[in-house]
């Protein structure tokens, strides 16, 4: 064993009730809340993006493509014609999962007492029920033909309340652009997204039924919606449809420029985020430097001894610097316990709810990025320790014959 390490490890032993073993533990404490804190924020953090995000998307894809001048009402937007080469150039584009066809077109739902303006949002036999069944509260869904017109209509849990309305019952829509017309549907279910811009204005309904209302030809279209198989190349994709795949008449638009409430809101959620993080660091380090200057200062005898045995400043240091790192780990540990736990615990029982009206969500989502943790814990370790270096160097101004006299 190296001899200053032996000496130290022979004089220096932290007795049990000493200030110094206090400082410890508040130390290892303060590393322990402030990882756990950390962890908690970026699983809840990123439970919230990817959540919110899979409901926007699921609901009105990733990209839409529309008639150019889009700046008009949903009721005004011409149709864009339907170009079979079009449809299959974007199912072959790289990174297309999927292309949707849908149609809008703005009327009233009433009941005896009631009316409720609403946005019917028509639906083709490509609708993907598999990702939208997530959303279904109560019914089922309503399948789409291309022979047959379904006189079905899908329409939120906000909307069947306000109406007072329920599965299987009929409720007559109507319509007064140009003169008033009115058709009767029948509830086939109801969804719920928990998103307000979607939940409160639309309803689904065959896709036909908006055509013959708008008087368009079966090839007209209000627009189409692509989905992509990664979010992160969206913008990528959106480039590529638009410059080579649409003509002067038809424009294309990412999800996040026709909706930037929600997305800017998010983005909110990670300077948030980001915050938490630089704070828990902060108060990681103090802690740390605080309970290194004490410890130094306690062991100011032995640093004396050690030093009229020849040792050498840096071997000192060393031995100030790996208790650190043991304090560090310890603390990283018990972190991680507390932090993962409280993230299991909320993923697997929800026991975290929420005010679905503020935050889209009636339970806080939890999201294990393991990469993510795996850097926080290593990035913890690292800037506590390298903080460390600056105040271990208090060592180097102990004068040994003070400090052997020094009680």
């Amino acid at each position: 064993m190296n001899f200053p390490f032996f000496i130290a490890k022979r004089t220096s032993g932290v007795r049990k009730n000493t200030f110094s073993g206090l400082i410890i533990k508040i130390a290892t404490v303060a590393i322990a809340l402030s990882l756990a804190v950390m962890l908690i924020a970026v699983a809840f953090v990123g439970g919230f993006r990817e959540e919110i995000s899979k409901r926007v998307f699921g609901f009105d894809g990733h990209i839409k493509i529309t008639n150019f001048d889009a700046n008009k009402s949903l009721e005004e937007i011409a149709p864009v014609n339907l170009d079979q080469a079009l449809y299959d150039n974007l199912l072959q584009s790289d990174g297309v999962r999927t292309v949707q066809k849908f149609a809008h077109r703005v009327g009233v739902l009433k009941n005896d007492e009631i009316i409720e303006g609403i946005a019917l949002k028509g639906i083709d036999s490509d609708f993907d029920w598999e990702n939208f069944q997530q959303y279904i509260f109560k019914g089922a869904i309503m399948p789409i033909v291309d022979t047959v017109k379904s006189k079905k209509i899908l329409m939120s849990t906000y909307t069947a309340n306000r109406l007072k309305l329920k599965v299987g019952d009929d409720v007559i829509a109507y319509f007064v652009k140009d003169k008033i017309k009115y058709r009767k549907y029948n509830i086939a279910g109801l969804y719920k997204t928990g998103l307000e811009e979607f939940d409160h204005q639309f309803a689904l309904v065959d896709i036909k039924e908006i055509q013959r209302l708008n008087k368009w030809e079966p090839n007209q279209i209000g627009g189409l919606s692509v989905f992509v198989d990664d979010i992160d190349e969206v913008d990528a994709i959106n480039e590529h449809i638009y410059y080579n795949l649409l003509d002067h008449e038809t424009r294309s638009s990412t999800i996040r420029e026709t909706n930037p409430g929600i997305f800017d809101w998010l983005e909110l959620q990670v300077t948030n985020e980001i915050i938490i993080l630089a704070l828990m660091i902060i108060v990681a380090v103090i802690n740390m430097i605080t309970a290194l200057l004490i410890l130094i200062l306690e062991r100011t005898n032995m640093i004396g001894i050690l030093k009229a045995l020849g040792a050498e400043n840096k071997s000192i240091r060393q031995i100030f610097l790996i208790k650190a790192a043991k304090i560090i780990g310890v603390g990283m540990i018990l972190g991680n316990v507390l932090g993962l736990g409280i993230c299991f615990i909320q993923y697997y029982f929800q026991v975290i709810t929420l005010p679905e009206e503020s935050y889209y969500l009636s339970v806080a989502p939890v999201q294990f990025n393991w990469l993510l943790i795996l850097l926080i814990n290593i990035g913890t370790f690292v800037i506590a320790l390298f903080t460390l270096i600056f105040p271990s160097f208090l060592v180097s101004w102990i004068n040994p014959l003070k400090a052997i006299r020094f009680d």
